[in-house]
């Protein structure tokens, strides 16, 4: 969807950020401006407005940014062209309807949208080494991506993803045979049928993708996903010593306590990535809800939200970075729900990733040997069937927070009671959520002000302003009976009704 030129007049009001940013270019294209499109294309997309002044020194946004136009217009977007369609950068991702002008009262402005460059096309650079032409965006502008960034972007190109590649001197002593078997017991219990079943451990981990040999070298040993998931703790610290697995409830505190119960590396227990998952499995699903259930006269204690709370914690192990310089595989319980961070960020934009329908894990053999005892969804349903279990409870949306400065991904669950229509405070009080329903007013009270001010604003810009979760912000604009939503999903945009 394209700018208008009072959207983008509202938009400064806000000051530059993640998604924006403005420069002079009143005769040329700034040298800048393709760091810029680096930048957003590594990141999370965004566009560049041409024909604005920054004054660095003014507070005041109406006063920091002035529009000041393009004098030639038609001549910037062809030396534009020219350079991205040369050897300035190494792709060019943008469509003819990216670069586009807006004016009005005789002052003309350029657009380049920037869309979010797919996976496979990152690291999006200038010149010719990746390493020294890579940029990424934050919220203070743009920056040289590091080198660990750059090899983060380019083992992502990988279709096969991460964790298939084979260890060298890396064998079978370094598997940890007690959760090797507990595991082919689940296996089998699964899959009863199965011809695996009577296959010995290295061939069983062979078929699982846990261990391989390369053809052309003859090299052979345990793979990453098989080393992670039933190695040792000692080898798996030797060769991942980046990588920390922690696991915190911090519900039902009292005092100064940080939390009731952890685990973590302490020499206890075997610290790889199936023991990890089945011991804090079952701690976090301990509390829920399990209605009385036969199914062929069987007690079914498994629910929706059981398996919503588990899709949650395999999406954490199958999408983690695992070669990162550093990462914590974070699982929190928290009193009002569950938390749950990896290292890494997306392959795939949110909004594909709450649609369905498409799985790029960067671990795929950790994800069919979780799948192949139950764990994790068919490839691309996993998230639709925790946002679908959420919904089923009136609970707030589950909020995906990618942070492509720390490069980590945190999923939110929370067991919040979605915003009531129509603000029924008598409802919320009766629901014990007095509280919430206070905290409401005051936000409400907060959109309507900012929304007084900019005429117009995303769910992002709003929740930016008033400080919530976006999840949370569209929680309450859906009840605002003085609030319309304009525009498709994706571009949608709230504004105050005319009265």
């Amino acid at each position: 969807m394209k700018l208008s030129f009072e959207e983008i007049k509202r938009k400064l009001l806000l000051g530059e950020n993640v998604n924006l940013e403005c420069k002079e270019a009143e005769s040329t294209i700034p040298k800048s401006v393709y760091e810029s499109y680096s930048a957003f294309a590594n990141t999370s997309g965004g566009d560049i407005v041409l024909g604005v002044k920054e004054n660095k020194k003014e507070t005041n946004p109406e006063k920091r940014f002035i529009i000041q136009g393009i004098s030639n217009p038609t001549k910037q977007i062809e030396d534009f062209w020219n350079t991205l369609n040369g050897n300035k950068v190494n792709a060019n991702i943008l469509i003819d309807d990216d670069v586009y002008t807006v004016s009005a009262d005789g002052v003309v402005l350029i657009i380049i949208h920037v869309p979010r460059a797919s996976y496979n096309l990152k690291p999006v650079y200038i010149g010719e080494n990746p390493y020294k032409g890579t940029f990424k965006r934050n919220n203070e502008g743009d920056y040289h991506a590091t080198e660990h960034e750059v090899r983060a972007m380019i083992r992502d190109q990988n279709p096969n993803g991460n964790d298939s590649a084979i260890l060298e001197h890396y064998n079978m002593d370094d598997i940890d045979i007690t959760t090797l078997s507990s595991y082919r017991q689940m296996f089998k219990v699964t899959n009863p049928e199965h011809v695996w079943n009577s296959y010995d451990d290295k061939e069983f981990l062979r078929m699982l993708g846990g261990y391989a040999k390369d053809r052309m070298t003859g090299v052979e040993g345990l793979t990453v996903a098989g080393l992670l998931m039933f190695g040792k703790g000692l080898p798996i610290r030797e060769k991942f010593d980046n990588i920390l697995m922690d696991y915190r409830d911090e519900s039902g505190l009292s005092g100064d306590m940080r939390w009731s119960d952890r685990l973590t590396y302490d020499g206890t227990w075997e610290n790889n990535l199936f023991n990890f998952f089945t011991i804090v499995a079952r701690k976090l699903t301990s509390d829920l809800k399990k209605p009385f259930r036969l199914e062929n006269e069987t007690r079914i204690d498994d629910t929706a939200v059981h398996k919503a709370v588990r899709e949650g914690f395999v999406n954490l192990i199958i999408h983690s970075d695992y070669m990162m310089d550093a990462g914590v595989l974070k699982v929190i319980k928290k009193e009002d729900g569950f938390e749950f961070t990896n290292p890494g960020v997306l392959k795939l934009p949110k909004e594909e990733i709450y649609l369905g329908g498409n799985s790029k894990a960067r671990n795929p053999k950790m994800q069919t040997m979780l799948r192949m005892v139950g764990f994790g969804d068919n490839a691309g349903s996993g998230f639709p069937a925790i946002l679908k279990a959420w919904s089923n409870n009136g609970w707030v949306t589950p909020e995906l927070v990618e942070n492509t400065v720390l490069n980590q991904v945190c999923l939110s669950l929370t067991f919040e009671k979605a915003a009531i229509k129509n603000g029924d405070k008598k409802t919320a009080i009766k629901n014990g959520e007095k509280k919430t329903a206070k905290k409401s007013e005051v936000h409400i009270k907060n959109i309507i002000e900012f929304l007084s001010t900019v005429g117009e604003a995303s769910t992002a810009e709003i929740a930016e302003k008033i400080g919530l979760k976006p999840s949370r912000t569209r929680e309450i604009l859906s009840t605002l009976d003085d609030v319309e939503a304009i525009g498709s999903n994706k571009d949608r945009k709230y504004i105050l009704k005319s009265k």
